[in-house]
């Protein structure tokens, strides 16, 4: 007999088991129902999701903002659904509207009126000048999306991409070059901290790489709205142009305003250019100057393109217009290298270098004291005429500029007998002594051609420190370590000589022609001197000049290398720069020289 408790047990346990296989049974059916829901639902949101990307085209267009709108606008329910895929779709096609909205932005600067204000008053655009600049399609802009910060005065309500500044690099010629070019048409080409950080950012650029930098200027100065942040930003240009002085070209171009603090960065610079009537540079405007000093001045006349080209010389180059300015510039830059590390710049020449040239023969006047245009002498000399000379209308009694020899750049100082008889004086000692320190910095060699009587006499001169600013060209040329030739042409007397490319001051090779006369004076002065009261002081004078007016007694006595007929000059330079190319010179150690600046 089976207990009880047998079926008890029996029984309970397939009550469980029941109780187990129908639990079972709703758990897959639940699952399931869930899963076909979980279907629908997601066939829903597709729908859903491309109602709201037709909502983004009707309603919002377009703009870079819709994104952001539709998020706002949506249902949460429904963006909830929307796939992830989706999403970075949406996001994808709303940022690149955005970017290209910002984009179109830069391009257009300060907007399509006040370009038309530009072009109204003879002034290209920031964008056109780089164009013209740089060699077609070279240009690649750096930092285009770049906005200032300024959130005071309500500047966080105006932001222009590119804060008022255009820059990147490009090629002239082939030739790699930085460029910056500030766009007046926004904010009037105001410097603000980050327009200033584009700016410092490519000048590291291009002292990292040893590659040039030109700056195209056309500014109203500091941001006002940023008070001392703006003012610091110019502090951080200044020291870049302070660093990258003698190891790459630094060149500029005054295209506009440049008033303040603004005007020490292109000053600072190797050459700085300027375009007439519409370029102005000063410290203190018109308007303080007669509050000061009572004096009633124009913006031309205070700091106008052809004031600072004639009188300051702060300008090198003032050009008609903003074309022949920008065309002029590509010219300069090809005669400079591209960093101090690089050699003499070379480039083709059918030019051959034992080209006679007979006409230097004649060339000098028989009488002493008549002039003859130096600048012909150049030309002769120089590969096929192309002399570029650098500051023209200043101190015109010293010609300073660039030429060739067989292709190579070289830097020519000579003294000019149409101006002043080619008297030295305290602008044009200025004037070659920078122009010398330059071509020294950049392995340009240096020719000199002398006809020199003497410093220009005179009270206002011996006052204004012609002493001081003699030295200076003295003392630039004694410095420079590049090749170095003279030739004297006529004239090579007292103080003025030695500082215009003696001997003694290391030069490499110095050469006369027959008309030169090497002496402490002219002849007949120094006759006259040495045999005042002298019965027979015209016999004696006129023994005097035949002895010494001539470059004879300097030739024996080394000061000279040859005696040599004019008419082969360039060939005597092409040889000696092709000697001299590798010259080297070890020079004391020093932190640096003390210049009578």
């Amino acid at each position: 007999m089976v207990p009880c408790n047998y079926f008890l047990f029996l029984f309970s346990y397939i009550f469980f088991c029941q109780i187990v296989t129908n639990t079972y049974y709703l758990m897959v059916f639940f699952f399931f129902f869930q899963a076909e829901d979980g279907i629908r639902d997601a066939q829903e949101s597709r729908g859903l999701g491309d109602v709201y990307k037709r909502q983004i085209n009707a309603e919002y267009g377009t703009t870079t903002a819709s994104m952001h709108r539709l998020v706002s606008a949506a249902p949460a329910s429904g963006m909830r659904f929307l796939p992830n895929k989706g999403v970075r779709a949406l996001a994808s096609s709303s940022f690149d509207q955005r970017l290209a909205g910002l984009r179109a932005q830069a391009l257009v600067g300060g907007g399509d009126a006040r370009i038309a204000k530009q072009h109204a008053a003879g002034k290209l655009t920031a964008r056109e000048r780089v164009e013209l600049l740089l060699d077609g399609g070279s240009f690649r802009e750096h930092d285009q999306l770049v906005e200032h910060r300024c959130s005071d005065f309500g500047m966080e309500k105006t932001k222009v991409s590119g804060d008022g500044v255009v820059g990147g690099l490009g090629t002239i010629n082939g030739r790699p070059v930085y460029v910056f070019s500030q766009d007046f048409s926004v904010f009037g080409g105001s410097v603000s901290e980050t327009h200033a950080a584009k700016i410092c950012k490519l000048m590291d650029k291009a002292l990292l790489t040893k590659v040039p930098v030109i700056g195209l200027l056309d500014s109203g100065g500091a941001r006002i709205q940023e008070g001392v942040a703006s003012l610091s930003a110019y502090g951080e240009i200044f020291m870049r142009n302070v660093n990258a002085s003698g190891v790459i070209p630094q060149l500029s171009l005054i295209m506009g305003p440049c008033a303040g603090g603004a005007v020490y960065s292109p000053a600072i610079t190797d050459f700085v250019l300027a375009v007439q009537n519409t370029s102005h540079m000063f410290l203190t405007g018109p308007d303080v100057v007669k509050t000061v000093t009572g004096e009633d001045v124009t913006l031309e006349e205070l700091g106008g393109a052809d004031t600072h080209a004639k009188t300051s010389g702060v300008v090198h180059l003032a050009l008609a217009n903003e074309v022949e300015a920008l065309s002029t510039m590509r010219r300069l830059f090809d005669f400079l290298p591209l960093s101090n590390q690089q050699k003499t710049v070379h480039r083709a020449s059918t030019d051959p270098r034992d080209r006679a040239e007979e006409s230097l023969n004649t060339v000098v006047p028989a009488d002493s004291s008549t002039p003859y245009n130096m600048k012909t002498v150049i030309s002769k000399v120089v590969d096929d005429a192309d002399f570029m000379e650098i500051m023209p209308s200043f101190a015109k009694n010293v010609l300073v500029g660039f030429g060739r020899m067989e292709g190579r750049s070289v830097g020519i100082m000579a003294n000019q007998p149409m101006e002043l008889a080619g008297c030295l004086d305290i602008n044009s000692s200025v004037k070659a002594a920078r122009f010398v320190r330059f071509c020294d910095s950049f392995n340009i060699p240096l020719i000199s051609f002398v006809d020199v009587p003497g410093f220009l006499p005179g009270v206002n001169q011996e006052h204004g420190g012609v002493i001081r600013h003699g030295a200076k060209l003295l003392y630039a040329w004694s410095e420079a370590t590049v090749p170095k030739i003279s030739v004297i042409t006529r004239k090579a007397y007292g103080g003025a000589y030695l500082v215009t490319g003696a001997k003694m001051l290391r030069t490499d090779m110095n050469y006369a022609w027959p008309s030169a006369e090497v002496a402490v004076m002219g002849a007949d002065g120094a006759a006259n001197i040495i045999f005042r009261g002298d019965e027979e002081l015209e016999a004696k004078k006129a023994d005097y000049i035949d002895r010494f007016a001539n470059p004879l007694v300097a030739a024996q006595r080394g000061y000279i290398e040859d005696i040599i007929e004019p008419a082969t000059t360039r060939r005597r330079i092409c040889e000696d720069l092709e000697m001299l190319q590798n010259k080297k010179v070890l020079s004391e150690s020093r932190k640096h020289g003390n210049i009578p600046l």
